[in-house]
């Protein structure tokens, strides 16, 4: 069976290029990293604090491939993260879109009605640029934009 990976007559073209991330809100990161290596086998492949987002995170490596679950725990109780948890508890917080261009995509969204969290993109984890499509434009799901980080020359 051949899949058709073009956009049917009249529409354009997919706007990501892969699911990036599934982004988990936690309490403890270190517990919930635990966790996760422990009940699913999946391990921390890169962790950092992003003080502008207000969240200490870990990126966990899921099989062979690069899609990851993000742990984010917030830093302070007035962050974001922190004001997830408190509304809707523990649990799955965004889904993460890899595009090529966060700020072309952007801009289509918001042509098609969308608003997006950020005039401009943010820094992301390593160094990407991200955005976000409002949840109440996107049947609940806070819908994450990310740009990944060139990669430098070999």
């Amino acid at each position: 069976m051949t899949t058709n990976h073009t956009a049917p007559p009249g529409l354009p073209p997919g706007l990501f290029t892969a699911i990036d991330h599934v982004g988990i809100a936690v309490p403890d990161l270190d517990e919930a990293i635990a966790f996760y290596a422990q009940a699913f086998g999946v391990h921390s492949v890169h962790e950092e604090t992003n003080e502008e987002q207000g969240v200490r995170e870990a990126m966990l490596a899921v099989g062979d491939g690069d899609t990851r679950i993000q742990l984010l725990a917030p830093l302070t109780p007035e962050s974001t993260i922190a004001k997830f948890i408190g509304r809707s508890g523990p649990g799955l917080q965004q889904l993460a879109f890899r595009v090529d261009d966060v700020e072309a995509v952007g801009a289509t969204l918001r042509e098609r009605g969308l608003r997006l969290l950020y005039d401009t993109p943010r820094r992301g984890t390593s160094g990407s640029r991200v955005n976000f499509v409002h949840p109440k434009d996107a049947g609940g799901v806070l819908v994450e934009l990310v740009e990944p980080a060139p990669r430098p020359a070999s």
